[in-house]
């Protein structure tokens, strides 16, 4: 155990020293890269972890999703960072965890209890025969009045605005003199930089240092996929106990069997011909000779938007009446038809929403959100296919999330290898003549569309979709004004390019900036 616990105090503090080193007033791209590599090296070296094959998986997911951020170095690629970084760590300290979304729970589990895993590794480290367990038992009596003081002076302090114009003028006090004296001491450090070195020490703690209680894994090792039937019984948990006495025995009074399948049948038969109505009027107005009037973008808007709800809805439905013992029930075969009858239907319904997109990119061009709704309609497809399997061969709702949260990493991943940006922009201008792109929106994306930007100078003026500031301007204003935002936009870029270091680095600024010379000297 001392071997163990002096190793992982080690990597925290050279993990806390390369954070502060790589991320200090700099951007998110290889900086994150070299971080990650820090951190799966300690993890895969540390011998308290198994270095099994799904670990080595979420690894390899991981790191790919690191190599993006360098790549396409967009909002995206850093979603998929975080996410297969928390995935990796979870699994790494808790590898009979199966579901993607326990593995980010336990991560972030870890991160939350930093502190008390510091001090219960801190305590079993020692220095030839001195042990650091005395020093810490005595800290705990002045950590957990503090604890308890911060918190309520908080809480009086959000009560009172006077009580907090004092606390704040304390803690002023207090934080220049601390500044003062750290100042006194070491003339060269600085103290903004000492604040940032330990907070990457403790998210380094907290990425590294597994979380003692191993409860949530041992919860989630009783889920199973297969459903079983229920037998009659009394539940008599001290929470269920409790919450009884203030419901008056309600949680007993469980539907009858019979009585849940009727409902089920009247509901499935009304949500069929309720929908079969709607299908029908998208197929005859929507499908075929769709020709848009009025106001054609609130229309497609509102429309998507509340499908969208209603879909979601639907799978919820479904989940609900098919999560317990009615999948045992000798006449349930009717009511899977009437649900599998009704994913079929909400499977037109997502077609109306993708012609529906599909005319809003036709007339209008690319958006982020327009994007978004392709990528949400084929999450509802994989959604509704695994309820079907769900329904089908009796499956829990583990089942689900286990199933669904591996699908869409995967999806994830594979989405941020695409450059959104610039698909979009490219997209955009190549379609002026028959498309009302919006200047302003595409001026507004990052940097790694200003090449393409540059490149269309005359298309950019021909919007005609713009925002009401710069609507009622004469063409030759309206163009000058975008290309004026423009030039700003590339100002502003090559200063930031200049002030950034190596670690900053990312294959789209180095694009950019090639385009404008800034890498030639």
């Amino acid at each position: 155990m001392k071997n163990k616990s002096n190793f992982l105090l080690l990597a925290t503090l050279l993990g806390g020293l390369l954070f502060n080193f790589l991320f200090w007033k700099e951007r998110l791209a290889l900086n994150l890269m070299i971080y990650s590599i820090f951190l799966m090296m300690t993890t895969f070296i540390n011998p308290e972890v198994i270095n099994s094959a799904k670990l080595k998986m979420y690894g390899s997911a991981h790191l790919l999703a690191a190599l993006l951020v360098v790549i396409n170095n967009s909002d995206l690629t850093l979603v998929s960072y975080y996410i297969s970084l928390l995935a990796f760590i979870g699994i790494a300290h808790n590898q009979q965890i199966r579901t993607i979304f326990v593995s980010i729970l336990a991560a972030l589990l870890q991160l939350v209890t930093v502190p008390f895993n510091a001090i219960k590794n801190l305590t079993t480290v020692r220095i030839g025969n001195l042990s650091l367990k005395p020093l810490f038992k005595l800290l705990k009596y002045i950590l957990i009045p503090i604890t308890i003081i911060i918190i309520f002076t908080s809480l009086y302090s959000a009560a009172s605005q006077v009580f907090a114009h004092y606390v704040s003028l304390m803690l002023t006090h207090v934080g220049n003199a601390l500044a003062e004296v750290i100042n006194f001491f070491f003339k060269d450090l600085d103290f903004a930089r000492i604040i940032y070195f330990c907070f990457g020490l403790l998210l380094t703690s907290g990425l590294l240092i597994p979380f003692f209680d191993k409860s949530l894994q041992k919860a989630e090792l009783k889920c199973t996929e297969q459903l079983v039937r229920l037998r009659k019984g009394k539940t008599t948990t001290a929470w269920f106990e409790f919450l009884e006495i203030f419901t008056g025995g309600l949680l007993h009074r469980k539907l009858a069997l019979k009585t849940e399948y009727i409902i089920g049948l009247i509901s499935f038969i009304s949500l069929n011909l309720l929908l079969l109505l709607l299908n029908t009027i998208d197929v005859t107005t929507l499908w075929f000779g769709y020709k848009p009037s009025g106001n054609f973008s609130s229309e497609l808007h509102q429309g998507t938007n509340s499908l969208i709800f209603s879909i979601l809805m639907a799978m919820l439905v479904i989940i609900y009446f098919f999560r317990g013992n009615l999948n045992f029930f000798s006449k349930s075969k009717t009511l899977r038809t009437l649900a599998f009858a009704w994913m079929v239907q909400n499977c037109i319904l997502i077609i109306s929403v993708l012609i529906r997109d599909g005319y809003y990119i036709e007339f209008h061009g690319l958006t982020h959100k327009r994007i978004g709704v392709l990528v949400f309609a084929l999450l509802c497809i994989i959604g509704l296919s695994t309820v079907y399997i769900k329904v089908a061969k009796q499956k829990t709702l583990f089942y689900l999330f286990q199933t669904n949260g591996k699908i869409w990493f995967i999806l994830l991943l594979m989405f941020s290898t695409v450059n959104w940006d610039v698909f979009i922009v490219k997209y955009n201008l190549s379609r002026t003549d028959s498309i009302a792109i919006d200047a302003d929106y595409l001026i507004s994306l990052s940097d790694k569309t200003l090449p393409f930007l540059d490149k269309n100078r005359a298309k950019i003026g021909q919007s005609t979709n713009n925002k009401s500031e710069t609507r009622t301007a004469t063409y030759s204003n309206l163009q000058q004004t975008l290309l004026q935002k423009l030039d700003v936009r590339i100002d502003f870029f090559e200063e930031r390019y200049k002030e950034a270091s190596w670690v900053s680095w990312n294959v789209q600024d180095w694009n950019t900036a090639e385009y404008f010379g800034l890498n030639r000297k």
